[in-house]
């Protein structure tokens, strides 16, 4: 899958903008819960847990605690919220889901 095609899915949101300008790379991230998307620019230097924290404020801004959510790349949690979004295997057109950490009862 091309970044450029990853990049053209629906997502009503203004993108995040970590770190615009060169060497940046797009993609997007997805929140389970709320049937809604951001992109993101962001360097792949960029730490995970400020590109979650900027996520969550543009997709949640209602949620309390950003450790009752979590980052899935390709079905698998990434774990180290210290690490770059190099380091955690994000690429160009990557594509994300944000979760609720704990399954909750539909109403």
């Amino acid at each position: 899958m091309s970044a450029t095609f990853t990049t053209q899915l629906r997502a009503n949101r203004p993108a995040v903008q970590l770190a615009p300008g060169a060497g940046a790379m797009t993609f997007r991230v997805q929140a389970a819960e709320q049937w809604d998307a951001v992109r993101v620019v962001a360097t792949p230097d960029t730490p995970l847990s400020a590109m979650k924290q900027r996520v969550m404020a543009a997709l949640l801004p209602n949620a309390d605690f950003t450790d009752d959510y979590v980052l899935k790349l390709h079905g698998w949690e990434l774990l180290d919220h210290h690490a770059t979004l190099r380091d955690s295997g994000i690429v160009p057109g990557s594509i994300l889901l944000l979760a609720h950490r704990r399954r909750r009862v539909v109403r």
